[in-house]
């Protein structure tokens, strides 16, 4: 069963940065996932974020973000990353990392439903 936890989120005023992070434990030698970011904000649906296949080789962006967030990965640190730049008021959300147990997903990686494991999520305020 593997955990992920999130860190990173913050208030921040319309036109920063913030870096998150999650990192996941319990991850056996040699296992690798799928891994991406949603978000939801209060009184709407989970949003997906951004995703990566396990080696870095993919990487997937929703149409909100491409251009200013950048999802990354260490798998030597069991880490995933979502550096966001020129933050916006409209992405203040809870941000959850998640993983799926696969190495690759080449379709449907905006979909929730997709993946098997979810972090308790890191709250992004963006003020104007």
């Amino acid at each position: 069963q593997v955990q992920l936890v999130e860190s990173g989120g913050g208030l921040v005023q319309a036109g920063d940065s913030l870096n998150l992070s999650c990192t996941a434990s319990r991850r056996s030698p040699g296992t690798y996932y799928f891994m991406g970011w949603f978000r939801q904000a209060p009184g709407k649906e989970r949003e997906f974020v951004a995703a990566i296949n396990w080696n870095g080789g993919s990487r997937y962006y929703g149409d909100s973000v491409k251009g200013r967030f950048t999802i990354s990965r260490d798998n030597a640190k069991n880490s995933v990353y979502l550096q966001m730049n020129t933050l916006k008021p409209e992405d203040t959300a809870v941000y959850y990392c998640t993983a799926r147990a696969s190495l690759y997903l080449t379709a449907d990686y905006d979909l929730p439903r997709n993946y098997n494991y979810w972090g308790q999520g890191t709250q992004v305020i963006v003020s104007s």
